[in-house]
C-alpha cells in the first residue's frame, strides 16, 4: 500500500513536532534573543545569531517572530516583564504611591538579574531609531496606558508619561551614564527624594 505524501513545508513553516512544543519554542527563542539584544545591542544582533543561541533554524525564528524588529520586541517585553506589576501597585491605596512605585522601580534595577536586560533595552533605544520605536509602542500600550486607567486625576495619560520620564531619566544617569553623586548614591537617599515627585504627578489635581 503506498504511503499517503507528506505535505512540503512552505517557507519558515515549522516540522509537525516543532509545531507541537510551539509554546517551550517560542519561549526558548524569545529568552535567546533577550540574551543576544543584551550582550551586542540592537546592531550587532542577527535573526541567525538568535537562531543559534536557541538552537533552532533562522526560518523557525522568523515563522514565531517576523522580522528583526518584532523580534527585538519579544525580547523587550521579556525584559518589561517586572516592570508589568507597576499597575497593581498603583491600584492600591493612592497613599504612599509615589513610595512604592519609587522604591520598585529602583528594586527592580538594582538586581543585577533584572538590570542587564534592561540596560541592553535602553542602550539600544538611545542609539537606534527602530528600537526606539519598539520601546516606545511597548511602554505605551503594555504599561502607561495599564497605568493611566488606574488613576483618578486629570490628565492620566500625560501624568504617567511624566512619572515613566523621570524614572527613565535616573536610570539612565545612574546606570548608563552613571552621573556621580547619583550613581554612587543609597537607594533609600534616592526614594525619599523622588517619591514625594511621583506622588504629585500621580495623585494631586
Amino acid at each position: 500500500m503506498t504511503e499517503p505524501a507528506k505535505r512540503r513545508r512552505g517557507p519558515g513553516r515549522p516540522r509537525q513536532d516543532e509545531a507541537e512544543a510551539g509554546p517551550g519554542t517560542q519561549e526558548l527563542i524569545r529568552l535567546a534573543a533577550r540574551s543576544e539584544f543584551a550582550a551586542r545591542g540592537y546592531d550587532k544582533t542577527s535573526v541567525r545569531g538568535v537562531a543559534k543561541t536557541a538552537g533552532v533554524d533562522p526560518a523557525l525564528v522568523h515563522h514565531y517572530f517576523g522580522s528583526k524588529d518584532d523580534l527585538f520586541a519579544a525580547a523587550v517585553e521579556a525584559s518589561l516583564e517586572p516592570a508589568l506589576v507597576i499597575p497593581d501597585l498603583l491600584g492600591a491605596d493612592p497613599d504612599g504611591i509615589g513610595e512604592r512605585l519609587a522604591r520598585y522601580f529602583l528594586g527592580v534595577w538594582e538586581d543585577p538579574l533584572t538590570r542587564t536586560p534592561l540596560l541592553a533595552v535602553l542602550r539600544s533605544a538611545l542609539t537606534h531609531e527602530a528600537a526606539a520605536a519598539v520601546l516606545r509602542r511597548l511602554v505605551l500600550r503594555r504599561l502607561l496606558e495599564r497605568v493611566a486607567a488606574d488613576l483618578d486625576v486629570p490628565d492620566p495619560t500625560f501624568r504617567a508619561e511624566l512619572a515613566a520620564s523621570h524614572m527613565v531619566g535616573i536610570a539612565v544617569l545612574r546606570y548608563v551614564v552613571q552621573v556621580e553623586p547619583l550613581a554612587s548614591a543609597d537607594p533609600e537617599a534616592i526614594i525619599g527624594l523622588v517619591a514625594p515627585t511621583l506622588q504629585r504627578y500621580l495623585t494631586e489635581e
